[in-house]
């Protein structure tokens, strides 16, 4: 599985030989592309806040999947016709991923602006190469977007130990999200190998120095990685 950062919440994940896209927002500091120059069987939508859905309508060509309500919004909005509607805790398999959709604490007002009509429940993403069972001992690798949150129990008490992720993407902006230090105790609960912070940096009230992050994960006593990357790089899990 490769993992790629375009700054802010956007990730594009391979998982053999399927592409995905979660949030896609290139209007940021962190990438230098185009959306045109990314390409993305599948775009994966957290929320419908202007930050993660500004440029849906950039992949016509794509299958987009999220809430019922969200894409609905987006048929509507943006003529686009092929989308997945799931919700809170299905998984659904696109290509050679199976995709999980578990709930996040936030808020998700619709459009391109805030304020405007709700769109359902925040949403993160648990995507893995296998299908979640507890009953097989294949083996799997598997990456958590957590999407735009706080600090959740869930964590510690659902997708830790039973979605099991190996490496997590969690906000670390403050302000709307977590900040370092909340978002270094998820990745204590959590349990994972690796973690990687997003959602910083994009705006003046989200600006972070990420080495405190860093810091705030070595003082929970875990032994994760911390992968501070640059935009457009690519980790290989």
């Amino acid at each position: 599985m490769e993992l790629t950062w375009h700054g802010h919440s956007t990730w594009h994940v391979a998982v053999g030989d399927t592409s995905l896209l979660i949030d896609p927002f290139f209007d940021n500091p962190k990438t230098d592309l185009d959306p045109e120059e990314v390409h993305a069987e599948y775009v994966l939508l957290t929320h419908g806040h202007m930050d993660h859905i500004a440029d849906v309508d950039r992949f016509q060509g794509a299958t987009i999947a999220g809430l019922p309500e969200l894409v609905g919004y987006c048929e509507d909005n943006y003529g686009i016709d092929d989308t997945v509607g799931f919700n809170l805790g299905g998984t659904v398999e696109l290509g050679d991923a199976y995709v999980t959709m578990h709930r996040a604490d936030h808020t998700s007002g619709m459009e391109t602006s805030y304020g405007s009509t709700g769109g359902g429940m925040p949403a993160g993403f648990i995507i893995s190469d296998t299908e979640p069972t507890q009953v097989s001992e294949t083996e799997s690798t598997t990456f958590y977007h957590a999407g735009d949150t706080g600090l959740m129990t869930e964590m510690r008490e659902v997708i830790g130990p039973y979605l099991e992720p190996d490496a997590a993407a969690v906000p670390i902006g403050d302000h709307f999200t977590m900040g370092p230090m909340q978002a270094a105790i998820a990745v204590d609960w959590l349990g994972v190998d690796h973690a990687l912070p997003m959602h910083y940096d994009t705006f003046p009230p989200i600006e972070q120095d990420p080495e405190d992050f860093r810091r705030e994960v070595k003082a929970t006593g875990s032994d994760t990685d911390v992968r501070v990357l640059d935009g457009d790089e690519t980790v290989d899990l």
